[in-house]
């Protein structure tokens, strides 16, 4: 699952975040119907609210930030723990107050959630008139007629070639200064603890020249941030091909029956950095098995390349690892480690992804994961508590068998480390002046502004006559363990 760093420690508690537009950004909708849109999960789902936007506007719908004033509600789910799909079964319940006020309304259900549950989330939320998976959006306008109509309206079609890469996503709840670029659908990984590849297919990468459209498209409406997602980035591979035609390639495909050019992540990276020294260019999610060296080196390159990567680790256990189908052992994991902060150095910017309690994990491997945790010292991390997924294969093979209680306190000490290592990376950078491209006002204060530096750190600082969309120089004077703050120098 594509993860991007949010900034701060995510507690398991905060990782589904809603989506709300902004009221600044509704749109007229004088004889039109109105589209609200809520996503929770993984930047993936945002992104993807993001086409589904765009779909409907050319269906005539305008967005709303009301959920009170639309005609048509989206929630766009996450299926990757319970806890995700519970939050979504609250909001649904308040929902149906909401219809019953106003019975013309409509709502869908889209993402992962749609695709796991399908037809079956029918009959377990009446509420609920049209499910999609995240293969259906160009079929929505046709299921919503259809719901208007009075049937329940369902496309959980899996496809092997949709990317939408030839439609520009409408910037939902957009700052005007950062914005993500799906460059690849999918994801070939099957571990064992994941419900994405049943839920988003297999993979397939997007034409690069369309990526590096919209990221041109981007920096000229006067963003000066991309961030290019995928489940796991580092596999992206596009076949151009000698007849003039090209076609994103998954694990599997067969490219030697034509000559041809492939375009690696490493390519696409240089690709879009060579836009503009302005435009600052991130990425999420990076998988261990696959980042490569040329990766690392494209970065160490170009400036506006982020010094920052998410490598998820999940278990600092080999034999853990290795049930979770990782492919990786814990030297590999250490080995691309030492190779990241030998070509970046050591204020590389790494995050990760740590789960407890996967099935049949010892004390001694849950302590092998810590550490693991005070060999890298990351800079901020996602960390859960296992959360069996119906219908993976860890569901199929293993048995839940750890205590909630015992995994909560193994997540409750991965969590203290974290804290911990994150203070101390970020006690680094006092003293130091960090180049900040400001994003807005702080949230505690509109007298102080907030951006982030090269490594993806939150920084807070005066706000004095300055505006979002500049890079500031900003000189670190304290820290939290989530945020730098300073004065601009």
């Amino acid at each position: 699952m594509a993860h991007i760093p949010e900034l701060t420690i995510l507690q398991p508690a905060d990782k589904e975040q809603i989506d709300l537009p902004r009221t600044s950004e509704d749109e007229l909708a004088v004889g039109k119907k109105r589209l609200y849109i809520e996503s929770y999960g993984c930047q993936m789902n945002f992104a993807d609210s993001e086409i589904v936007a765009a779909v409907m506007r050319n269906a005539g719908f305008a967005t709303t930030s009301s959920a009170e004033e639309a005609d048509l509600i989206f929630l766009n789910t996450c299926a990757i723990r319970d806890n995700a799909e519970q939050k979504v079964r609250n909001r649904l319940k308040h929902l149906t107050g909401l219809k019953r006020q106003k019975p013309e309304l409509l709502v869908g259900m889209l993402g992962c959630m749609a695709e796991r549950l399908k037809t079956k989330l029918l009959e377990e939320e009446k509420v609920v008139d049209i499910v999609a998976g995240p293969d259906a959006y160009r079929d929505i306008p046709k299921l919503v007629e259809e719901a208007e109509s009075g049937q329940k309206a369902v496309n959980v079609f899996l496809s092997r070639e949709e990317t939408y890469a030839d439609i520009s996503p409408i910037r939902l709840n957009s700052n005007g200064v950062t914005a993500f670029v799906s460059i690849m659908r999918g994801c070939d990984n099957m571990c064992s603890f994941c419900v994405v590849p049943f839920t988003r297919g297999r993979e397939r990468s997007r034409d690069p020249h369309s990526i590096v459209r919209e990221a041109q498209d981007l920096f000229d409406q006067g963003y000066r941030e991309v961030t290019l997602l995928g489940q796991n980035v580092d596999s992206y591979k596009w076949q151009g091909r000698s007849d003039g035609s090209a076609e994103g390639m998954g694990h599997g495909v067969d490219s030697s029956t034509q000559p041809s050019a492939i375009t690696t992540f490493a390519n696409l990276l240089e690709m879009v950095a060579q836009i503009h020294p302005d435009l600052r260019v991130r990425f999420s999610t990076s998988h261990p098995k696959d980042i490569t060296d040329d990766v690392l080196h494209t970065m160490a390159r170009y400036e506006n390349i982020c010094n920052y990567i998410h490598l998820p680790a999940q278990s600092g256990n080999s034999r853990v690892l290795k049930l979770m189908n990782r492919t990786y052992d814990r030297e590999w994991y250490v080995g691309k480690i030492d190779r990241i902060r030998e070509i970046l150095g050591e204020d590389c910017g790494i995050s990760t992804d740590m789960i407890s309690g996967f099935c049949t994990e010892t004390e001694d491997e849950h302590e092998e994961s810590l550490s693991l945790m005070d060999y890298v010292h990351y800079d901020y991390a996602y960390m859960f508590a296992y959360s069996e997924r119906p219908g993976t294969l860890a569901a199929k093979k293993y048995a839940d068998d750890i205590p909630e209680d015992v995994k909560k306190r193994r997540l409750n000490e991965i969590i203290a480390k974290q804290l911990t290592h994150s203070a101390e990376r970020n006690q680094r950078h006092i003293g130091q002046v960090q180049r900040v491209l400001i994003e807005g006002p702080s949230k505690r204060s509109d007298d102080f502004l907030c951006g982030r530096n090269d490594q993806n750190k939150m920084v807070v600082f005066p706000k004095g006559n300055l505006q979002k969309g500049q890079y500031v120089n900003v000189l670190v004077t304290e820290c939290t363990s989530a945020t730098l703050r300073g004065e601009v120098v």
